[in-house]
């Protein structure tokens, strides 16, 4: 018991000059002190080794830092590099602008109002033009807000139509605009009443290709003057022509599924294989053909054909797909395109009384793009070949000779999408025909409309390479009213051209008409003879 308070007082004397020294000498607590060797350092002051490390540390941390400046200033010169790089591009693109090929941003700075005031002083609007003809002139067409009556009938045919989509919202913006401007000059004026969208009366526009769209429009004279009209005569300038886009289209290896749909007709399918052979075994030899036949009725005599073709010019890319059921034209190209099993190809839909040449297959490749365009060729429709030369009282010349674009020998066929090509993958993805139309017409429109209401481009164009022959067409009197319509319309626009119905239709009178100047010409010879006789 002696011995605690003696541990005791040994305890306490060791913490007060454990406590004595810390006041004296301050504690160290960095980890660099080789602890083991204090008793060797304790006549270095703790705050002179705590200055040393915090420089050392210091000495590391400028380093740091110095390294950061340097990275910092290294990337500053590399951007100060591209600026000036892109800068010289800039000044190289700006350059290349007037040579046609510049980026379409620096293109825009052209857009400035002294180009468009040379525009407007250039424009046919202030001020008549002299013109070499009457060809040369471009109507106006008018307007209300809510009818356009057409000088160009377009694709319905139509003289008079109501305004839709893009007409519709150019021409509600116009005379918006018109508006703007007319209260515009009323802002100092005592007039309290504004024109408005009612006080529009009518209005004529036209569309000049090298000036721009020319707009005249008309308002009541909100003041109530009796015989005055507010006018308003605005232009839409076109601006400089601008690069879109520059590329290369390789066609060399693009091949082309042609889809036939067929029943009986074994005479026009024996002329389309001679045009076939000359043209897409014999020259292009890209073409594979797949057709579709309907029934059993001269069925042998078309496999009889192809397999003849395939063996005397070693073509083997000739397909026969029959299918036992009623003629339909959308379910034959809806069947070719899924019997098709090679990688994605241009398909190209053709009727067997279509003819076509080698420019006409490129444009077919040139202008589909996988998920991107189809192409709708606006055919040239033949009329009935015996009308055309009859009345002009020729020989009825071969087939080869009979392939003229003219008015006399044809039409445009604008109302037709019969013809066209499209990569496979592009028709599977807006899933094809409706295979429920049957017989006639239909499934071509709905397919086109398809496309149209989709994020496609579509390629619509008259084409000067593909041609439809006139044949006689019946038209079932089974079919829809709709269909049973197109029908004969159609038959009826392929068989001669206005005038030259007009001509068969006034036959009688043409026949009185020619009779009465033979009889003419006829006395005027006799009576030429008989003079002559008494000279």
């Amino acid at each position: 018991m002696k011995s605690m308070p003696r541990a005791l007082i040994l305890l306490f004397v060791l913490s007060a000059m454990t406590m004595l020294f810390v006041t004296k000498c301050g504690l160290n607590i960095d980890s660099q002190v080789d602890h083991s060797n204090l008793p060797h350092a304790q006549g270095i002051k703790s705050r002179e080794l705590f200055s040393a490390v915090m420089e050392e540390s210091e000495k590391k941390h400028q380093a740091v830092v110095d390294e950061l400046n340097a990275k910092i200033l290294q990337l500053e010169n590399r951007l100060h590099e591209l600026k000036s790089h892109s800068k010289n591009v800039t000044d190289k693109e700006k350059s290349h602008l007037y040579n046609t090929t510049s980026s379409f941003s620096d293109q825009l700075k052209n857009f400035t109002p002294d180009y468009f005031k040379t525009k407007l002083q250039a424009a046919e609007i202030l001020h008549g033009i002299e013109m070499k003809s009457e060809y040369e002139v471009f109507p106006f067409t008018r307007f209300t807000a809510n009818r356009i009556f057409l000088v160009d009938p377009g694709l319905g045919k139509r003289v008079v139509e109501k305004p839709i989509g893009l007409k519709k919202k150019e021409i509600n913006e116009v005379i918006q605009f018109a508006i703007n401007i007319l209260n515009k000059d009323l802002l100092n004026s005592v007039q309290s009443k504004r024109y408005t969208s009612f006080d529009f009366i009518e209005g004529i526009y036209r569309t000049e290709p090298t000036s721009g769209s020319h707009y005249e429009l008309y308002f009541t004279d909100i003041k109530g003057n009796s015989g005055n009209y507010s006018k308003v005569v605005v232009m839409r300038p076109f601006g400089p022509l601008v690069e879109v886009q520059s590329t290369i289209k390789d066609t060399s290896k693009q091949w082309i599924n042609l889809i036939l749909p067929l029943s009986k007709r074994l005479d026009s399918f024996k002329q389309f294989m001679i045009r076939f052979i000359k043209t897409c075994i014999l020259k292009d030899k890209q073409v594979y053909l797949s057709v579709v036949y309907f029934g059993n009725e001269g069925l042998n005599e078309v496999k009889n054909m192809m397999k003849n073709t395939m063996r005397k010019y070693n073509f083997k890319n000739l397909k026969l797909i029959t299918v036992n059921e009623k003629f339909s034209r959308g379910r034959g190209l809806q069947v070719g395109a899924l019997n098709w099993k090679g990688e994605d190809v241009v398909m190209f839909m053709c009727d067997v009384d279509i003819v076509f040449t080698l420019e006409f297959l490129e444009r077919c490749r040139v202008n589909s793009e996988k998920q991107k365009r189809v192409y709708y060729p606006i055919v040239f429709s033949l009329y009935n070949p015996k009308v055309v030369y009859s009345l002009q009282d020729l020989l009825l010349p071969p087939e080869k000779d009979q392939l003229v674009i003219s008015k006399d020998t044809g039409f445009w066929r604008d109302f037709g999408y019969g013809m066209t090509c499209q990569y496979r993958s592009d028709f599977l993805a807006v899933k094809g025909f409706d295979e429920h139309i049957t017989g006639w017409g239909g499934e071509d429109v709905f397919l086109y409309q398809k496309y149209v209401r989709s994020s496609y481009i579509v390629i619509r164009a008259t084409d000067p390479g593909i041609f439809h022959l006139w044949h006689t067409k019946h038209c079932d009197p089974s079919l829809s009213s709709d269909q049973y319509r197109s029908c004969i319309r159609s038959k009826a626009l392929n068989e001669a051209s206005h005038a030259q119905l007009g001509l068969l239709a006034f036959k009688d009178e043409v026949d009185i008409h020619r009779s009465f100047k033979n009889k003419w010409s006829g006395e005027t010879t006799t009576h030429n003879v008989s003079k002559q006789a008494k000279i």
